[in-house]
């Protein structure tokens, strides 16, 4: 998954930064599905983490946003499929890139989905014990970003048309609800730190939060005169795409922080004292 994402994110979000149109299905605007490649570009470095975890409990904060976006993105895949290249045609590439799209997001999101129920299926293990718990000031502010990437995916999701007019570009159906599917994503991953409650089982998470705010922010800079900016939606989005680089980054450098061992200098060894040398007169 992270070398597909790795690749397709790349294609995507490359090429659309030169303002051509690229994507899976039909877009009126080049940013919603450079956006879409930057988030899979993003998430890359948390998903080669995920093969170094020992237990499932540092990286389902991670997996199960993957999963929603596997399952989501497929889904509104099917459900627009009257937008896709396939189905409207259009050069042999872009053709040969929905077909394609659509036969690797089932197939991944069929191995998530057999993944996730295998795991759920084991016997739970007990809890351990918290070894870095979250911050209680951080509390507050991650509740807060969760629940807006959360609300405003779960929109675009069920009514695209309606929130859709509230993203500050132009935005096709098949666009809005696959934003919504990474925003819905983005805020169950965030909210699922906050039940984890433990910075050390977040460590795949906190590599992709900073890494997908910093490539959706170099796709919006790159684009950056075809949004309303001086809109509330404009200046929402720049603080939610803020407040993730800052919780990926504070959880970061709290976690590092605090499991890294504070070396003590040794110290220093006294010199035996020499013994006193005996008297010739008395061998004493």
């Amino acid at each position: 998954m992270a070398v597909v994402s790795l690749l397709t994110g790349g294609v995507l979000a490359l090429v659309n930064l030169t303002g051509h149109t690229f994507g899976a299905w039909q877009s009126p605007e080049s940013l919603s599905p450079g956006l879409i490649g930057a988030a899979m570009l993003g998430v890359t470095p948390g998903l080669f983490a995920v093969g170094r975890a020992r237990a499932w409990e540092e990286v389902r904060t991670l997996v199960l946003p993957l999963v929603i976006v596997l399952v989501g993105l497929f889904a509104v895949s099917i459900r627009n499929g009257g937008e896709l290249q396939a189905v409207r045609g259009g050069s042999l590439f872009l053709v040969l890139f929905s077909l394609g799209w659509v036969a690797v997001l089932g197939l991944l999101a069929l191995c998530a989905l057999l993944c996730l129920v295998r795991q759920y299926l084991k016997p739970a293990r007990r809890p351990g014990r918290r070894a870095v718990p979250l911050p209680g000031w951080s509390k507050p502010f991650l509740a807060v970003l969760g629940s807006a990437w959360f609300g405003i995916g779960a929109g675009l999701l069920a009514a695209p048309r309606f929130w859709g007019d509230f993203v500050p570009w132009a935005v096709g159906r098949a666009d809005a609800q696959a934003l919504g599917v990474w925003a819905l994503a983005l805020g169950v991953g965030v909210l699922g730190s906050l039940a984890e409650d433990d910075l050390g089982r977040t460590r795949p998470a906190l590599l992709a939060l900073p890494g997908v705010a910093l490539a959706l922010a170099v796709e919006l800079a790159a684009r950056a005169t075809h949004v309303h900016w001086i809109s509330g939606p404009g200046l929402s989005l720049v603080t939610m795409v803020g407040g993730l680089l800052v919780a990926g980054v504070t959880g970061r450098w709290l976690l590092v922080r605090r499991t890294t061992p504070i070396s003590t200098a040794p110290a220093p060894q006294r010199k035996p004292e020499p013994e006193p040398e005996p008297d010739e007169r008395t061998g004493v």
